[in-house]
């Protein structure tokens, strides 16, 4: 199979859908994968990884999808990707549709395959792609609701934790995770 990994385009998006490790396993077993120049750039893994791993650079992101049957990603693909995949192709990245009526159009009007991170369940009904990344954004929403709370930030002034002769903030988490 070719598998095509092109850069992230959504704004503030820095991560790949491919480390070179795992480019390596798909290589190591026979796959052909095409990234996109650049495509590792934000998270520090240049195009010298990607080719050490065995992936070849393509150009642009025009060139992955054209040259690959599986896209592989991180987000949901943006209106420019929708018209370049095809009926012949499968998406494989996070889609969240259920809260984008376009995106489901666009990727219905593709013919592609399109398969879910978040679906994805293993023999015990866990989410193993969806957990890691809950997890992640539970620990970073204490960081940012912590950085929210600064004065210098429009907060009322308080350390979650408090300090000696203080109160700590008062927080209330919403959201269930995985």
């Amino acid at each position: 199979m070719i598998v095509g990994v092109p850069k992230e385009i959504k704004v503030r998006e820095s991560r790949v859908g491919l480390v070179p490790n795992s480019v390596a396993e798909l290589t190591g077993r026979g796959h052909r994968v095409l990234v996109e120049t650049g495509a590792g750039a934000g998270i520090g893994a240049g195009d010298d990884a990607y080719k050490a791993a065995g992936a070849e650079i393509a150009g642009s992101a025009a060139d992955v999808f054209a040259g690959a049957e599986m896209i592989v990603k991180v987000k949901e693909p943006q209106p420019s990707e929708w018209v370049q995949l095809s009926s012949d192709q499968i998406l494989f990245t996070y889609l969240h549709l259920a809260a984008d009526l376009a995106q489901t159009r666009g990727l219905m009007e593709s013919g592609c395959t399109a398969i879910a991170y978040e679906t994805i369940t293993d023999d015990a009904g866990g989410l193993p792609l969806l957990a890691p990344m809950s997890e992640v954004a539970g620990r970073l929403s204490m960081i940012e609701g912590a950085a929210n709370l600064k004065a210098s930030a429009g907060g009322r002034g308080l350390l979650i934790s408090g300090v000696p002769g203080t109160e700590p903030a008062h927080v209330v988490v919403i959201g269930g995770g995985v």
